[in-house]
């Protein structure tokens, strides 16, 4: 007899990245042509040089970096995120609004745990991220999908008509993944009253907020002096320093929001990974001219997909932002299947939008996301050569 299963996991899907790599073991490729792998929104090279010996000095000399922490996370590196986010959105925001985290994941879903439970609701715009989908369905929360409009930006009017009875936060990522899509401050203005209004939470993901094309301050929501009463604010040390395998997440919100907060970390992981914290707080306070000079590759790479997208005839790019390109396809079949011929047949692996939309959206359908944070100029050239001379069906 087989041990008892959650259904709210049997009904989860499986992690599309980890299904991407199965379909790399079961896709037979020409020998040396190379994979192109745009289907990982993660830097993978290394920390910086300067991160790695702090790290390495850290774990031969500091005895504290081996032993558990404080379960919100280091007080220095609180207190640094709690100034330099204050300087950088022209807020107030104190040591005590901050917890550091696991990564970003860790915080949405510790953020989203203290908001809602099994049988409420929250509201994501499609194209959402895989993962916020995933905890609200092993959680037990209905997910409301928001269509986006114009840019791949959603709309608060048409949020407020989605709004129901059971629903308790809008959760946003901006800029986003998967789309790119850098919302305007008056449209993240707008979906704060709109939470507000309505006695919800407002969770805004800006992990790539260092990658953001614009200039100055992307909004004004720390501006606001009763910030805490409505927004959760997330983000990750992971894309600006490469600390993806040291996991070092944080979320920014009011001190009552914390209690609860430090309950589920508590629970979870004790405390952030010590040596993680070491480097976050180096990264902040060290590597600023460093970060300028990623976020201005990365740019440009942003640029090299739409200087090369005419490369592939009949690919459309519909926004473009951060890490990522959303792209819509040719191809008379739906995402997923596209995207396994792709691989099979100009060895590119990417991410159908199948897997950041409900079953059936068109949105999902006909969408495709490229991360291209791991593939410079050349190899954008390279890919979209390799997509206009695939042969599938075409609508």
């Amino acid at each position: 007899m087989a041990l008892p299963l959650n259904p709210a996991f049997a009904e989860t899907f499986a992690p599309p990245v980890m299904e991407a790599r199965r379909w790399l073991a079961e896709t037979p490729q020409p020998a040396g042509r190379a994979i192109l792998n745009v289907s990982q929104a993660a830097p993978i090279d290394p920390p910086p040089e300067a991160l790695r010996r702090v790290m390495a000095e850290a774990a031969l000399n500091d005895p504290a970096a081996h032993l558990y922490g404080p379960v919100l996370g280091l007080p220095d590196l609180r207190a640094e995120v709690a100034a330099q986010w204050s300087a950088a959105y022209g807020g107030a925001i104190g040591p005590g609004d901050v917890a550091i985290t696991q990564g970003c994941n860790q915080a949405f879903c510790a953020a989203l745990a203290t908001v809602a439970g099994a049988g409420d609701a929250v509201m994501m715009p499609v194209p959402w991220y895989f993962n916020h989908r995933m905890w609200c369905d092993m959680a037990g929360i209905e997910t409301i999908p928001l269509p986006v409009g114009p840019g791949m930006v959603p709309d608060p009017a048409e949020a407020a008509r989605r709004i129901t009875p059971r629903t308790r936060a809008i959760a946003l990522v901006s800029p986003n993944n998967p789309s790119g899509a850098e919302y305007p401050a008056a449209t993240l203005a707008a979906f704060r009253d709109l939470a507000r209004a309505h006695g919800l939470a407002l969770i805004l993901d800006e992990t790539y907020r260092d990658f953001d094309a614009r200039p100055g301050r992307p909004h004004e929501l720390f501006a606001d002096p009763d910030w805490r009463d409505v927004l959760i604010h997330l983000y990750s040390f992971s894309k600006a320093y490469r600390l993806t395998g040291h996991r070092v997440g944080a979320i920014v919100a009011g001190a009552a929001r914390m209690a609860e907060i430090e309950k589920f970390l508590d629970t979870v992981a004790i405390c952030p990974a010590q040596i993680g914290q070491i480097a976050a707080l180096a990264g902040l306070r060290q590597m600023a001219q460093w970060v300028a000079g990623e976020r201005a590759e990365i740019l440009d790479r942003r640029a090299a997909i739409h200087d090369h997208a005419h490369r592939a005839p009949g690919w459309r790019i519909l926004q473009c932002g951060a890490y990522f390109a959303w792209a819509e396809h040719p191809y008379d079949l739906p995402s997923d299947e596209a995207a396994r011929a792709i691989l099979a047949q100009a060895g590119i692996l990417m991410l159908p939008g199948t897997m950041f939309a409900p079953p059936g959206d068109p949105v999902g359908t006909r969408g495709m996301r490229i991360a291209f944070a791991n593939i410079d100029r050349a190899g954008i050239a390279e890919m979209f050569d390799r997509l206009g001379r695939v042969d599938l069906p075409r609508i």
